[in-house]
């Protein structure tokens, strides 16, 4: 983007859209907007400066963390800068909408929002500042959001259609924003941030950090091999474990020692070690088998994982006896909570540390040697795992998230006293939906998914221009100069998005420009072909241009961009 001149960087994670960027953004929200309003959602616009009073009443103002930009202004009053209107869209329902009959109602807007991300990267798409399209849903009831939920996820569908992209709607994790259920729209790319666990078999496609792993064992196996301790020098992983005693890694099982301390707020790295906030901590023993890795999302929504934190080395060494590499739920100085993964439960005969340096212990089974766990889903799903719905088995993807939406059912109505009066005239707590979508981390996110060597390859729906006519000779040649300013008013009337290259360059400048530009169609228009009554036309991601009568160019670019738009 930055080479095609279509953003400048301010600072660190702040753009200016210049001109080719902006008419991009211009047709995502003209999309955005028509089908907001196609689902019966009405538009306002809310400031991007918000009183603090309204985040201190909804808990946010020392929950959310430092990505919360808090300012005063010259009175001394506190105030952030938006990421996100939940707080202020509640304070508009709960001063206009006092009874039932004004329900159903979605406001939404299209506006600047900012996040003081840490390490802002990946251009628009990991930006401070960013076009964000929020939308707010206001029911009566747990049915009523249900049916605004479904109309928003379906306009979502609508949206990214049109534009043009290859995309998935997965289950999702609702973070720090609460509720009780959402989706995440992600546009399919190599370069993705998020992993999608989906079935290429059905429908069922979800973020890694939601998906449901089930247990890759249908039933334990009885006992085969006695308790054995054994030597395992060096061997502090469990890989390493595996190929010294010559067996499947999928036959040992790793340790994860988490300590909860009592009264402290997580953080937005829980894993991350700190003390222990002045109270003895209680020791977690979570078990996973050795192939599998530890999902943080999951493992917060435990009971009682509130505080959870990676236990510090002294910790392991007092509770295990041992430093960590060789920990195991068997003889333990003291007494642990053990957690096992769904497939860890299942398992028979595994492996597990002897919570002694240099030693492992074979032949494991529950019930025999240690008592029954807690059983919980604890891992990331990998590809080849039972799709949750059973319908086969699952794959994974890269996905770049520009789209969530959320069921935040009675969360900010509650806390900030949004109720209206129902049918027999008693107070009761709006039901709210939330809805978003990343306007210019979409401009990213299409990009990442449309290129090659030579550039950007717009889908024509975002195109900064569908058309672009490149004139050879168009200050030197009149006949070139009237052909190109005849077929661009043609094109004009026929309602297609053209623009003509008259800067005089160079025919190899030309093309380099707009194919890194990524102008979905070309037409290039020189003496030598018009001689011959031809154009030279070539789409974006076709491999040779081919001639077209000067006649019939009109007409066949435009139904190719009416081709394009056939959704």
């Amino acid at each position: 983007m930055l080479r095609a001149g279509m953003i400048r960087r301010v600072a660190g994670g702040i753009y200016t859209y210049m001109p080719l960027g902006l008419r991009a953004v211009r047709k995502i929200e003209a999309i955005v907007r028509e089908e907001m309003n196609r689902a019966g959602a009405l538009e306002l616009l809310m400031p991007a400066v918000q009183p603090a009073e309204l985040w201190q009443e909804s808990q946010r103002w020392t929950q959310y963390g430092p990505e919360l930009l808090r300012l005063k202004d010259r009175h001394q009053r506190d105030f952030v800068i938006g990421p996100t209107h939940e707080e202020v869209v509640t304070d508009i329902a709960r001063k206009e909408i006092k009874s039932y009959r004004q329900m159903p109602v979605t406001f939404y807007q299209i506006q600047t929002k900012f996040r003081d991300e840490i390490r802002p990267r990946f251009g628009v798409m990991r930006g401070r500042e960013f076009i964000m399209k929020d939308a707010y849903s206001f029911d009566p009831d747990k049915a009523g959001l249900e049916r605004s939920y479904q109309q928003m996820y379906e306009a979502y569908g609508r949206i990214f259609k049109r534009l043009g992209l290859v995309f998935r709607a997965v289950a999702a994790d609702n973070g720090s924003i609460g509720g009780s259920g959402s989706h995440e729209f992600h546009v399919i790319a190599d370069t993705g941030e998020d992993a999608i666990a989906y079935c290429p078999a059905s429908d069922y496609a979800a973020n890694v950090e939601a998906a449901d792993a089930l247990p890759l064992i249908e039933q334990r196996s009885e006992p085969q091999a006695a308790l054995t301790k054994v030597a395992t020098p060096d061997a502090e992983k469990c890989e390493k474990v595996a190929a010294l005693l010559g067996v499947s890694l999928e036959h040992t099982v790793k340790s994860i020692v988490l300590a909860i301390d009592a009264n402290v707020e997580v953080d937005a790295s829980p894993l991350t070690p700190h003390g222990s906030g002045g109270s003895t901590p209680q020791i977690w023993l979570l078990l996973l088998r050795g192939d599998h890795t530890l999902n943080e999302v999951k493992l917060g929504k435990l009971p009682g994982a509130t505080g959870y934190r990676l236990a510090s080395e002294a910790e392991i060494i007092e509770c295990f006896g041992a430093r960590p590499g060789y920990l195991g739920p068997i003889g333990t100085p003291k007494p642990v909570k053990v957690f096992a993964d769904r497939t860890v439960a299942k398992m028979s005969d595994f492996i597990v540390g002897a919570n002694e340096a240099g030693f492992h212990l074979t032949g494991v089974n529950w019930g025999r040697d240690l008592p029954e766990p807690v059983v919980a889903d604890l891992r990331n799903v990998v590809a080849g795992d039972p799709s949750p719905d059973g319908q086969g088995a699952l794959a994974i993807c890269r996905g770049i998230e520009v789209g969530h939406v959320f069921q935040l059912g009675t969360r900010y109505s509650q806390a900030l006293g949004a109720t209206y009066l129902d049918e027999s005239g008693k107070a009761q707590p709006m039901v709210m939906g939330c809805y978003g979508i990343g306007i210019s981390r979409i401009l990213g996110a299409a990009i990442e998914q449309n290129f090659d060597a030579r550039g950007i390859i717009w889908p024509e729906a975002m195109a900064p221009f569908e058309v672009v006519i490149c004139p050879i000779g168009y200050e030197r040649s009149e006949m070139v100069r009237m052909a190109a300013q005849g077929v661009y008013a043609k094109l004009l009337e026929l309602g297609i998005d053209v623009i003509l290259d008259d800067r005089g360059e160079r025919p190899g400048v030309m093309f380099a420009d707009w194919e890194l530009i990524g102008v979905p169609h070309r037409l290039v228009i020189s003496e030598r072909g018009l001689k011959e009554s031809q154009f030279e036309y070539q789409g974006r991601r076709d491999a040779q241009p081919t001639l077209v009568a000067v006649t019939a160019a009109p007409e066949l670019i435009s139904a190719k961009i009416r081709a394009a738009f056939e959704y």
